[in-house]
């Protein structure tokens, strides 16, 4: 009798929850819902149910993309009429089922994913949550609710077509052709492996942002300190390593009051050699504040040595925005005379 309550409280602590989500053509958002969900430790191991019957709704733990409702505890849909959400208040998407999720559980998969703790790693934890809707999650719920990326978009003239290279045209085309005469389980399979191609696009730019791009800025705040004993100009940093740098470059200059005065940026490269990188524009800027010397261009090996009176050089881009030399020297040569 005593071991009664105890059994009880077992199976209920067991009980395996679940994660309903719409029947038929799936997309990205909710393929990346429900992936996002599954990184949270009581959903990890929850059922996928994809059904438009209020039954299997009711009957569910969370529900996602569909419903009509949003509470921001069991139902995420965003399709209803009076919805207007967004993220905060420095946005004006409206936000998909992505979004949703993202933004109740957000931090709560940062810090499950980074080991991230929200007493030591608060700002952190910010810093991420922001970058991550910024510039992985934001473009989903565009996607989803139709929103060009252009105020006009009808005055652009694409040179290309690039549908089917994002991952939501990739999404879209893993749905069951319509000429098999699909299944919902045909449906449910394809859904699976959406899921995980949007996981795993979300988790490599989550760990890229959290264990590389936000540990990199130490290194980069270090050579901008040490500039002057690079150079008397103080517009030439060097690394002893590479790490991600160009944006923590425009931060750090501006935090400083320095905007626009780091040209160039030389650190190691793969092969053993140097880099000497012109600092761009902005960060998304194929244009460099001071590019590399017109006549250097395009030249490579002896033909650059000659020309530049360094030896060991490897390469001067065509485009005059970074160029490699085998040695430290020899990089920090090219970027005083480039000045």
């Amino acid at each position: 009798m005593t071991a009664q309550p105890e059994l009880k409280k077992r199976n209920m602590s067991t009980k395996i929850l679940q994660i309903c989500t719409h029947s038929g053509t799936f997309h990205a958002d909710e393929t990346l819902a429900v992936f996002m969900l599954k990184l949270l430790g009581r959903f990890s191991n929850a059922k996928v149910v994809r059904s438009r019957k209020p039954a299997d709704w009711e009957a569910s733990d969370i529900v996602v993309d569909v419903s009509g409702k949003y509470d921001g505890k069991k139902f995420f849909d965003h399709h209803q009429r009076e919805f207007t959400g967004t993220f905060n208040d420095q946005y004006k998407t409206k936000l998909s089922s992505a979004g949703l999720v993202f933004k109740h559980f957000g931090k709560e998969i940062i810090c499950s994913v980074l080991g991230f703790s929200t007493e030591k790693n608060a700002k952190d934890i910010d810093f991420v949550y922001d970058r991550v809707y910024k510039d992985f999650v934001e473009a989903i719920d565009a996607n989803d609710n139709g929103i060009n990326k252009y105020a006009n978009q009808n005055d652009l003239i694409p040179k290309f077509h690039d549908r089917n290279f994002s991952l939501a045209g990739t999404v879209a085309n893993l749905n069951p052709s319509w000429d098999s005469d699909p299944t919902d389980a045909d449906f449910d399979a394809q859904f699976q492996v959406a899921s995980q191609l949007m996981g795993k696009a979300f988790m490599q730019f989550l760990n890229y942002i959290g264990k590389s791009f936000l540990p990199a800025k130490q290194y980069v705040q270090k050579a901008f300190d040490e500039r002057f004993s690079v150079d008397k100009s103080g517009k030439i940093i060097l690394m002893n390593r590479y790490v991600p740098w160009k944006e923590h470059i425009y931060n750090i200059e501006k935090s400083n009051n320095v905007e626009g005065q780091i040209l160039y940026v030389l650190f190691p490269d793969s092969n053993s050699n140097w880099r000497i990188t012109a600092v761009p524009v902005s960060a998304s800027s194929f244009d460099s504040r001071k590019k590399l010397p017109a006549e250097w261009r395009g030249l490579r090996d002896q033909a650059l040595s000659d020309k530049t009176g360094i030896p060991n050089c490897v390469f001067i881009h065509a485009a005059g925005f970074t160029g490699g030399v085998e040695s430290k020297e020899g990089a920090l040569k090219l970027a005083k005379l480039s000045l």
